[in-house]
């Protein structure tokens, strides 16, 4: 197991919440159930952690995306690889942000495909040159 498949389950965990909110926590654990060990403790950190702070983090986000746009307009799953990158950066900085952003974008490939990694990562690398500043701020 790894961080690698924590993250791709907790993004689809978030995934199926933000399109079936009535059959969250039923779903939440039929996922979990593919996650073992270590790697379960860091995929609960970012499933509980996008919900606990998606107050903080969607405001951030909607800084990044194109002007005039919402992250509303975005796909639910562009959303939860976005919510959770920016938990990630955010909240975890032990964790190289090179490695989140990097991580963030083949998901997105496996899930969104090669034109919508593209915009994840211009998304997060704007967020990622301002963390200091975002983290100022969460405090």
């Amino acid at each position: 197991m790894s961080r690698r498949l924590s993250r791709e389950i907790a993004i689809q965990s978030l995934y199926q919440q933000d399109v079936h909110p009535e059959a969250d926590l039923q779903m939440i654990r039929e996922l979990e159930k593919k996650v073992q060990g270590e790697d379960l403790d860091f995929y609960r950190f970012l499933v509980q952690g996008v919900k606990e702070h998606h107050p903080q983090i969607d405001p951030i986000l909607e800084r990044y995306v194109k002007e005039g746009w919402k992250l509303s307009r975005l796909s639910a799953v562009d959303r939860a690889v976005l919510r959770v990158a920016t938990l990630e950066l955010l909240y975890q900085p032990e964790t190289p942000s090179g490695a989140v952003l990097n991580e963030a974008v083949e998901l997105s490939k496996a899930f969104s495909g090669m034109e919508t990694s593209r915009f994840i990562n211009g998304i997060l690398g704007k967020l990622a040159k301002n963390l200091d500043q975002l983290r100022e701020e969460i405090q």
